[in-house]
């Protein structure tokens, strides 16, 4: 079977989420008999920063000018089993266009930015990724987001059959490894600088810095501003490859998870970030959202933290406690959250569709 993206990013990891998802899934989906062939453009900004040059059991290709790709594009999409055009592709709309011109393949437009997507519609701008017909004209609709904005996507893009595609981890990249003095932490944050993340992380991980000078705190991502209200217990690594994700994570009691404002306001947004940090066997204290508690118990498997005081709570909790607390979370991810188990839901999706189509039953999907 044959799938054909058109997304933004798959090659480098910096300052996005979409690359290390689509990582993993494209390795599901390959150990389900998958081939998927990623059309991503070229740009300066992930370019510098590339850190995968190749899919297994598929193609990257990486292009300049969407008309020069074009014929390519063209080639790969007519023997397509499915086509999929994600949200932020920057060439989203072309792509769509392409996308449902094909014949016999499903349909797919998978956003993994539906909040911002209905954030940009509530104030009237126009979505480089989504034409005027909307999202109407696809066979199928994913959102990285569930609860109700899988109504939203109905009711304001035209979305005629919507599901949720929630964030997921590969167990083989995100595994409990030897901890590193460099990475040492009480508690520990990874994430793209974001303004509407920052009231929350002064908040969460800041403020409690300043009131436990003896406790060392690590911050890691890319695009932190000169002015960011560093303490002197706060350390910063500049952009952590995935690679390095298991051992920063390996290496401190705690880690913080904080959720943009549109997501956590819409709720049901669960980052890969947690399911990262869980599958790494470290405790997770985040931010609180509705729908949280569909994925992780609070208090069992997942601390939250609404204050500083919450913060320094949970760092108060003793070992063994955080050791339970850890364990019970990366038992569930492993169980209910991993790379696989979502290509084995989207697969599970495109069948729907294909059962749907009563004329075409040679074209039903099997898994591995």
């Amino acid at each position: 079977m044959k799938m054909v993206v058109f997304g933004l990013t798959i090659s480098s990891s910096w300052g996005n989420g979409h690359a290390t998802l689509w990582r993993g899934l494209t390795r599901a989906l390959a150990r389900r008999g998958w081939t998927v062939t990623f059309f991503e453009r070229n740009v300066p900004y992930y370019a510098g920063t590339r850190d995968l040059y190749e899919i297994k059991n598929g193609e990257l290709v990486l292009y300049q000018d969407w008309e020069d790709v074009l014929p390519a594009a063209q080639r790969h999409v007519r023997d397509a089993d499915a086509v999929m055009v994600t949200s932020y592709c920057p060439d989203g709309i072309a792509a769509s266009e392409l996308a449902l011109s094909a014949e016999r393949a499903v349909k797919v437009f998978y956003d993994l930015d539906t909040p911002v997507t209905l954030s940009a519609l509530d104030r009237g701008e126009s979505l480089t990724y989504v034409g005027p017909r909307g999202l109407k004209d696809f066979d199928l609709v994913l959102s990285y987001t569930g609860g109700g904005a899988l109504s939203e996507l109905r009711e304001r893009l035209g979305a005629r059959r919507v599901k949720a595609l929630f964030g997921h981890v590969d167990p083989a990249t995100h595994r409990p490894t030897a901890a590193r003095r460099n990475y040492a932490a009480d508690l520990s944050y990874i994430g793209t600088y974001a303004a509407d993340r920052q009231q929350a992380l002064e908040e969460l991980l800041v403020a409690a810095a300043r009131q436990r000078p003896e406790a060392r705190f690590v911050i890691a991502g890319a695009q932190y501003p000169e002015d960011f209200p560093w303490a002197d217990n706060i350390f910063f690594v500049r952009h952590l490859p995935p690679e390095e994700h298991p051992a920063f994570y390996s290496s401190a009691r705690l880690t913080l998870n904080i959720t943009r404002r549109a997501m956590a306001e819409m709720g049901w947004c669960p980052s890969g970030r947690l399911f990262e940090a869980a599958a790494c066997g470290v405790p997770v204290l985040s931010d609180w959202w509705q729908g949280l508690d569909q994925f992780f118990e609070p208090g069992s498997e997942i601390l939250v933290a609404q204050s500083s005081a919450d913060t320094l709570a949970a760092l108060g909790r003793d070992e063994a406690e955080l050791k339970r607390i850890a364990a019970r979370a990366r038992e569930r991810t492993l169980t209910e959250h991993t790379s696989d188990r979502r290509a084995e839901e989207l697969e599970s999706y495109l069948n729907q569709v294909l059962s749907a189509r009563s004329d075409e039953p040679e074209l039903q999907i099997q898994g591995s």
